[in-house]
């Protein structure tokens, strides 16, 4: 099951969990105000328990992708991580079932306030578009998910200042509404 939890701030090694002290966690339906969804699927059998064909088709995911995110299996290592710990945003949304492995996906609340929250094997999120959000493996250094799309995917990230892309003013507004 996810945890979520407000970071400590510190530059320290990003591979670590940089709780507060005493850590301040989020409850699991706080994240739901900030857009991101999030499902717990048997990451072995998930085929045939059927929750993921059925919010591939609730949501048009029509196009997927693997990722395997370690030192061995991922081309040009150290740069892609770089990219993916550099904060940012997406014109869609970003999907990503956890099949194998941990790491961390970080967020911005309204406040500025770095939000971490980690995935394991059987973890479904979705964040919106237009969030602030990065992303790190844990000291586990092995990661494995499907990725998911509403059409082929231009995954181009906006690193952050993006407040003026058509994507973060309408995650912006959405928050101003639905807080």
């Amino acid at each position: 099951m996810v945890r979520v939890w407000f970071m400590d701030g510190t530059d320290a090694d990003q591979h670590l969990p940089h709780q507060t002290d005493p850590p301040k966690y989020m409850e699991l339906a706080d994240l739901e105000k900030y857009g991101i969804l999030y499902w717990k699927l048997d990451a072995d059998n998930y085929e045939a328990e059927g929750k993921l064909k059925e919010i591939r088709e609730r949501r048009n995911y029509d196009y997927g992708d693997e990722i395997e995110c370690s030192r061995e299996k991922l081309p040009d290592y150290d740069e892609t991580m770089r990219i993916f710990f550099t904060e940012h945003i997406h014109e869609d949304e970003e999907i990503r079932f956890v099949t194998d492995g941990s790491g961390y996906f970080d967020f911005r609340d309204p406040d500025d306030r770095w939000v971490r929250m980690e995935v394991v094997k059987g973890d479904l999120i979705i964040l919106p578009a237009g969030i602030y959000h990065r992303f790190t493996l844990d000291t586990n250094n092995y990661l494995k998910a499907l990725r998911f799309f509403t059409e082929v995917p231009v995954w181009t990230p906006y690193n952050r200042p993006a407040d003026d892309h058509p994507s973060r003013k309408k995650y912006v507004e959405w928050l101003s509404t639905n807080a």
